[in-house]
């Protein structure tokens, strides 16, 4: 039989690449999961505090401070209908882009928009 020595090796090279991509692949997915979960409870806690008659900047503000985690600006805020009253719906939609750290995925997808709308009715 002939000498094994760099066989563990080759194997080693072979799959590290593979469970490099699945790591960062794990780190992905738990990334635009925290993302769609903040979004989530921003948008919530900013149609709630429509919902009580506020207004826009007020809305927007307790949106962005619910996200600090995100760093959300207000720009990706959309408040529908503008003007409100009793009895009317209030529609907070946010859209925030999530860039994928993973090499392969983030080339191919590019960058990938979450986003959240939240439907409450005015008191």
């Amino acid at each position: 039989m002939k000498s094994e020595k760099g066989q563990s090796l080759v194997e080693f090279a072979l799959v590290v690449p593979v469970l490099i991509l699945l790591l960062f692949g794990i780190l992905d997915f738990g990334r635009v999961y925290y993302t769609y979960l903040t979004l989530d409870h921003a948008g919530r806690e900013a149609a709630r505090t429509a919902s009580i008659g506020k207004d826009d900047a007020t809305i927007k503000g307790v949106a962005i401070s619910d996200a600090a985690g995100i760093k959300l600006t207000s720009d990706k805020i959309t408040i529908s209908p503008g003007t409100r009253s009793s009895g009317d719906n209030v529609t907070v939609t946010i859209t925030y882009p999530v860039d994928f750290l993973t090499p392969v995925i983030g080339q191919i997808v590019g960058t990938f928009n979450i986003k959240n709308t939240t439907v409450m009715r005015v008191e």
